[in-house]
């Protein structure tokens, strides 16, 4: 079993910090079922990663790019390319010319009415408004003078 010592590593790693961050990287894959580069010799896979990392025989590179991935929270997506933005292009043109909507166009809210039975036009914003505003109006506060017993508005002396 050979050891492992930080100068080793550091060689490689010259930061502690992202030496720690890469060999518990490497480690984890290792738990999941990476192959080894190196004999394990009954060591645990934190000090496997530590000396595949002193001798190199790991691509750095894919071991930050791993361990940058599993600590995003956001998955960047890809920029359309040209070639995509101009096949958009196309398509938009080919259903403009068929008379089609284009998919991402957008409807205003002035474009949507309906029409009744007799061809009218039914303005189904104001309907809405009407009747919430009618709910409003339809409650009633309670009187306060309600001839209970009790009340304040007849005293009884």
């Amino acid at each position: 079993m050979a050891r492992v010592t930080v100068e080793d590593c550091v060689q490689r790693v010259p930061n502690r910090f992202e030496l720690v961050m890469l060999a518990a990287q490497r480690g984890r894959s290792i738990g999941s079922g990476a192959p080894l580069t190196v004999d394990r010799d009954n060591d645990k896979n934190a000090v496997v990663a530590l000396r595949e990392i002193a001798d190199g025989t790991i691509n750095l590179p894919d071991i930050e790019n791993n361990l940058i991935q599993s600590l995003q929270k956001v998955v960047e997506l890809e920029e359309p390319t040209i070639e995509e933005l101009d096949l958009l292009s196309v398509q938009n043109d080919i259903l403009s010319e068929q008379g089609e909507a284009a998919p991402d166009a957008e409807i205003a809210a002035d474009d949507l009415h309906l029409e009744g039975e007799g061809g009218e036009d039914i303005d189904v914003l104001a309907d809405a408004e009407a009747l919430f505003e009618g709910e409003e109006s339809d409650e009633e506060p309670e009187s306060q003078d309600d001839g209970a017993p009790g009340s304040d508005s007849e005293d009884e002396t």
